[in-house]
């Protein structure tokens, strides 16, 4: 049994995004095994149900539920997830946002949105500011966003975050992920105070279903490279979940962590003006008011 798997959560509730497979159903598992009520957020009615079902069977913890949202990238499904969420607990003690994926080709959301941002970027954004109110409640808390190390070398022009002058899937995704870390940043540095941490993590490259959703020769390459180089699921979890659960952790806020160490994170991800701007012009597209500074 793993430290993260011999801690103790229970009475505690979770919530996963993008937990029914991969590294978020592992990591789904992984707190339910500590005791947590875990959310799993996923694609499906029925297919979030049966991974909350089996998640449940594997941990021996029946407080396993589960939520459907077909599309993260849309606002309103992400405002909905918020208000399910809102209802159904009165405090969340962790948050887990996990779902985000890479587009080959330029793609725009029906809120007029370039999609890998509104998945990978917009999207936690406006679900962490959301459920503010129930983070705050179940105090101490935590939130973990899963970057990656595409962050580093990444670039991001503030003007065009919709990426239409210029688009290479794998660029906007590495953008995307360093804007993630301006998120985590900020929002450590706007809760600072409040007993809620936010924290990013850098699960490594992972035989899952990463970049398969583009099919083609994409899909092909990617179930190549992941057999040859990535590493498994277990293994792309225990960071987040050691992250999200590890008592050393409780009051460490506004971190990069892979492989269980603490990492500085590249030089622009450690950038306050940018990420104070990035995340105002977040708060504009979403239309969700800004946690105060």
């Amino acid at each position: 049994m793993s430290e993260a798997s011999r801690g103790n959560l229970s009475g505690r509730v979770a919530v996963i995004t993008g937990a029914t497979s991969g590294i978020g159903r592992e990591v789904a598992l992984g707190l339910a095994r500590q005791g947590a009520t875990t959310v799993v957020v996923g694609r499906g009615a029925d297919r979030a149900s049966r991974v909350a079902g089996e998640i449940a069977s594997a941990s021996g913890n029946p407080r396993v539920e589960s939520l459907r949202v077909d599309d993260l990238a849309r606002l309103v499904e992400t405002t909905e997830l918020a208000t399910k969420l809102l209802e159904r607990y009165p405090a969340i003690h962790i948050l887990v946002n996990n779902a985000g994926a890479y587009f080959r080709r330029r793609e725009v959301t029906p809120d007029g949105v370039e999609r890998t941002f509104a998945l990978n970027v917009l999207s936690p954004y406006t679900l962490t500011t959301l459920l503010v109110p129930r983070l705050t409640a179940g105090a101490p808390a935590r939130v973990v966003n899963v970057a990656s190390a595409a962050h580093r070398g990444a670039r991001v022009d503030l003007a065009d975050l919709q990426s239409s002058r210029q688009f290479s899937g794998f660029s906007v995704y590495g953008a995307s992920k360093l804007e993630l870390m301006w998120l985590t940043r900020e929002f450590a540095r706007r809760l600072n105070g409040t007993g809620v941490t936010v924290n990013a993590v850098h699960p490594g490259f992972v035989r899952s279903g990463f970049a398969l959703n583009n099919g083609g020769g994409t899909a092909v390459g990617m179930r190549i490279l992941a057999g040859l180089f990535g590493r498994s699921v277990v293994r792309g979890a225990d960071t987040p979940i050691f992250v999200a659960s590890a008592p050393e952790l409780a009051s460490v806020t506004g971190g990069y962590y892979a492989d269980r160490k603490a990492l500085p994170g590249s030089a622009d991800s450690r950038d306050p003006v940018r990420a104070k701007q990035l995340f105002e012009e977040c708060a504009r597209l979403s239309g969700v008011p800004l946690l105060a500074a």
